[in-house]
């Protein structure tokens, strides 16, 4: 490798993210600063070990909807990082989902039976989803019977287009509705506790690099990293669900202990 062979994984994911474009920066940015976060923003980057990246998608919250393209941002990082002769191995490779005992990626699970606490906000999002998507399920099912009649199948692109999209538009809906079923509303006026819990903002001071972040703690199907939505299954989750203010949390990480004080609870 060239002089760049003592690159740390704070400056490898600096160099990374400024060669996106703006968009893609944004969506990239908070899952690769947490993967540098994780190992220690100082580390060598050639030092990283393949066993060591195999074991990141552990930390992660595996019920969360986006945990397969949390790990594509990560994967993209690291396999620029062997284009660029950072890492002797290509790292992207030994990041994978973890498999279920059935074989298949654990991302990929049904949705469980069980009570799906969402915010009022998120709640009517999903109906108006459900709704347009029943919309389109019409418009597709006319898209397939005009399509339908020119009889030879094997050549007829709208068809087989129609009819996949509209396979895609089910199983969403379905995935939806199963969701709203299961659905319990957070009363944003419920009597004020002195504890953190689901629904809960939560200004957060990184003891480490002096840096504040507000997060919202929600169920993990309304997991959204990029905007400030984090799982209460996830590790940071976990720690902040039942503190109250000025409380400081632990998480552990290889890079050492991450600590973390609550700032502020916002209801």
């Amino acid at each position: 490798m060239s002089n760049s062979q003592n690159l740390s994984l704070g400056e490898a994911a600096s160099r990374f993210l400024a060669t996106l474009a703006p968009k893609e920066r944004g969506a990239s940015q908070p899952e690769v600063y947490k993967f540098t976060r994780w190992y220690g923003s100082e580390r060598s980057f050639a030092d990283l070990a393949p066993a060591q990246v195999a074991n990141f998608a552990e930390q992660l919250s595996l019920s969360d909807t986006d945990y397969a393209r949390r790990l594509e941002l990560v994967h993209a990082f690291l396999a620029y990082a062997k284009k660029e002769g950072w890492s002797r191995t290509n790292l992207a490779t030994h990041l994978k989902a973890k498999k279920t005992k059935s074989g298949a990626p654990q991302a990929a699970r049904q949705i469980m039976p069980e009570p799906v606490p969402l915010t009022q906000q998120k709640y009517d999002e999903i109906e108006t989803e459900v709704a347009d998507l029943k919309k389109r399920r019409y418009e597709l099912i006319d898209e397939t019977r005009r399509a339908a009649a020119d009889k030879d199948f094997r050549e007829n692109a709208p068809l087989h287009a129609a009819r996949e999209e509209r396979g895609h538009v089910e199983g969403r809906i379905k995935e939806m509705e199963e969701t709203l079923k299961a659905a319990t509303i957070i009363n944003d006026k419920r009597a004020p506790t002195l504890k953190t819990g689901i629904g809960d903002r939560v200004l957060v001071y990184d003891l480490a690099s002096g840096t504040e972040m507000r997060y919202m703690i929600v169920d993990p199907r309304e997991s959204d990293p990029f905007k400030g939505k984090i799982s209460s299954a996830s590790p940071l989750g976990k720690a902040l669900i039942g503190r109250r203010d000025g409380e400081i949390v632990e998480i552990t990480a290889p890079a050492g202990k991450l600590l973390y004080q609550i700032k502020q609870i916002e209801r």
